[in-house]
């Protein structure tokens, strides 16, 4: 059984050396006493959230922390090409769905995007509490899927951010219906941020795919099928890994 993950304090994680002792407090440690109930004895990951994971064996437990002996400390570079999810805000839960899964694929950012057909719209102190969220729903799939590099949360952009950020990409990839290349068929840079930008339920309108592939995206196509909002990201994402990643 692999053992729980939990996001620690990152100067701690930092500073951990094998022998040494390493207290997990705050939210995590609470859950990991009262909900996890780790027990002296059981071994357990603490990571920065940024490539830096110790493995802990329990030693000492109270209601509000986990104290442990640092059996093994391991780094994860930081993968290239990075994988960035522009995904459009969608209604209901459609959007988070998408981050949630887009995490536990392996993707390294992902990027709110106000599309002009967005249902949703993030404004002053909803845009906050709702990238919070979005923050939120990463971490619990960054320690769920045992990840020791936590993906970025970037702030919401409007097309005219998206396309600079085009711009600079090593890659853009559209997913649209209309398209004629096949995203499998795509060879991806060895370095550099591959954006894959994914549309609203009501999809991407022609001046937003007339914007952004006058700054050099390239509109793509999954299949013959038309995916959901909070599917199309992850699929996407899934190809890309299984060419780039996963061996």
């Amino acid at each position: 059984m692999t053992h729980q993950l939990f996001l620690g304090e990152p100067s701690a994680v930092a500073g951990a050396v094998v022998g040494a002792s390493l207290l997990l407090e705050g939210d995590e440690g609470r859950h990991a006493a009262t909900v996890v109930r780790i027990r002296p004895g059981e071994r357990y990951f603490v990571a920065d959230g940024a490539g830096r994971r110790a493995l802990l064996e329990a030693t000492d437990v109270d209601r509000a922390w986990v104290r442990g002996r640092v059996v093994e400390v391991s780094e994860e570079a930081e993968p290239s090409p990075r994988l960035v999810l522009v995904q459009a805000l969608a209604k209901g839960d459609r959007d988070e769905q998408a981050v949630e899964a887009a995490t536990e694929l392996g993707v390294d950012e992902v990027v709110p995007w106000q599309a002009e057909r967005s249902v949703v719209v993030w404004r002053g102190d909803r845009a906050a509490k709702s990238l919070a969220k979005w923050a939120a729903v990463v971490a619990r799939a960054t320690k769920q899927s045992r990840r020791s590099r936590m993906p970025v949360t970037s702030p919401a952009v409007g097309l005219a951010p998206l396309v600079a950020r085009v711009g600079e990409a090593a890659l853009t990839l559209v997913l649209h219906e209309d398209a004629t290349e096949a995203l499998a068929s795509v060879e991806l840079p060895t370095s550099g941020d591959v954006l894959v930008v994914v549309g609203p339920e009501g999809g991407i309108t022609d001046r937003e795919i007339e914007a952004l592939t006058l700054a050099g995206a390239r509109p793509v196509r999954l299949g013959s099928t038309i995916l959901r909002a909070s599917s199309a990201g992850p699929a996407a994402l899934a190809v890309l890994s299984a060419h780039a990643r996963w061996t």
